[in-house]
């Protein structure tokens, strides 16, 4: 029997969750699942600049595994750019450090820190505000994590 998987730590949830070639129904695509520790490593790397040390220092996992996920996902982006699938960016064992949220009637997007609740928009005071990691099934599981962390 395998251990079980350490959560990962991922800055901020990401604010796209799926990705597809123009003009093709999305009915008509086969899906793809890039796991949001995946996203975040080849994000890290690619797109940060960070080596493999770094970037398993921020997730808080091993340089191999670093390696292991950066390797998957870039065998899951080049099957959207080559074969025309489309990318959906979901699940994993994973507890984000901020979230994203983006206020409904003024546009506003704003980062805060995973344990801040907030209940308006900084901009607009309004209430009606989207929550990017309670799209991926996250929010105050992150935060008691953190406390049992001590972090």
């Amino acid at each position: 029997m395998s251990r079980p998987k350490k959560k990962r730590m991922v800055n901020c949830p990401p604010v796209f969750s799926s990705f597809k070639p123009a003009g093709v129904r999305r009915n008509q695509l086969v899906q793809v699942s890039l796991l949001l520790d995946e996203y975040e490593a080849i994000k890290l790397v690619d797109y940060e600049g960070m080596d493999h040390q770094e970037a398993s220092e921020e997730m808080g996992v091993s340089r191999p595994t670093i390696s292991r996920l950066i390797d998957k996902a870039r065998k899951k982006i080049v099957l959207l750019l080559v074969e025309g699938k489309e990318l959906i960016i979901e699940g994993g064992d994973v507890h984000f450090k901020e979230n994203f949220l983006e206020c409904l009637d003024c546009g506003h997007k704003f980062k805060i820190n995973i344990s801040n609740d907030v209940n308006e928009c900084p901009s607009c005071k309004s209430k009606n505000l989207l929550d990017f990691a309670g799209r991926f099934g996250h929010g105050r599981c992150c935060d008691q994590h953190k406390n049992r962390k001590g972090k």
